[in-house]
């Protein structure tokens, strides 16, 4: 099913009973997604559109004045409103508004279920080293077991700094190296590590973390987003101490 986006809204002007059934239909879905644990991507991008939701209702009420005009659209694309001043009300921009107002508590209320069913993800995962940390922790290898399939996936990762707006955020960028059956005899991850080192000599002393969970959740589309906001937080607290 199309994820729920800004664009939506709009539509609720030509007919909104069909909208907000659209809505309901939406969250619905993502609801059905969370009671099989499965959190992404629909928690991520619920998540950006009650944001943008509130964003434009706040710019709304912000610009409502004499001074300003009324308000008589929005530019969804740079989530900002346009204005005349025409002395009727903007009928339409009302239903847009009535309709966000509608929609944003069962939207908060899904939300909630998703972050329920990733911090328990989260309290029952443990972040484990393998080997010697090195000083420098900003590339190296993480590996995620996927018990459903009685594999581990490994994967090299790289942290890095982006500037945005003035802010500064880490993001995590991963690449799968290999999936190594739980079934065979060499299956530690100290051997794992080890035999990263003889097949990719280009990183000598790599950081290299396990994740340790006996949950049976979905790999793709919880354990491994969960497992790698872990890291970001992980690797950040090592570097403070560095």
């Amino acid at each position: 099913m199309t994820p729920l986006t800004l664009d939506l809204f709009t539509s609720a002007v030509n007919d909104v009973e069909r909208t907000q059934y659209q809505i309901l239909a939406g969250l619905q879905n993502a609801q059905s997604a969370f009671r099989e644990q499965r959190v992404y991507p629909h928690l991520g991008q619920l998540a950006k559109l009650h944001g943008a939701l509130l964003t434009v209702l706040t710019r709304t009420e912000d610009f409502r004045t004499p001074k300003t005009g009324q308000i008589t659209g929005i530019d969804w694309s740079e989530k900002a409103l346009t204005y005349e001043w025409p002395e009727l009300e903007d009928t339409e921009m009302a239903v847009v508004e009535d309709l966000i107002r509608w929609a944003l508590p069962q939207i908060r209320t899904t939300i909630e279920e998703g972050r329920s069913v990733y911090e328990h993800v989260e309290d029952n995962t443990e972040l484990e080293t393998v080997g010697i940390v090195p000083s420098y922790v900003q590339e190296g290898y993480l590996m995620v077991p996927e018990r459903d399939e009685a594999v581990i996936h490994v994967l090299r990762y790289e942290l890095s700094i982006i500037q945005e707006e003035g802010e500064k955020h880490r993001a995590l960028r991963t690449v799968h190296c290999k999936t190594v059956s739980e079934d065979g005899l060499d299956v530690h991850p100290s051997n794992i590590k080890l035999d990263l080192l003889k097949e990719r000599p280009d990183l000598p002393n790599p950081a290299t973390y396990f994740s340790n969970t006996a949950l049976n959740v979905p790999y793709r589309e919880t354990l491994l987003p969960v497992v790698k906001r872990r890291l970001i937080r992980h690797l950040a607290s090592e570097r403070g101490r560095a």
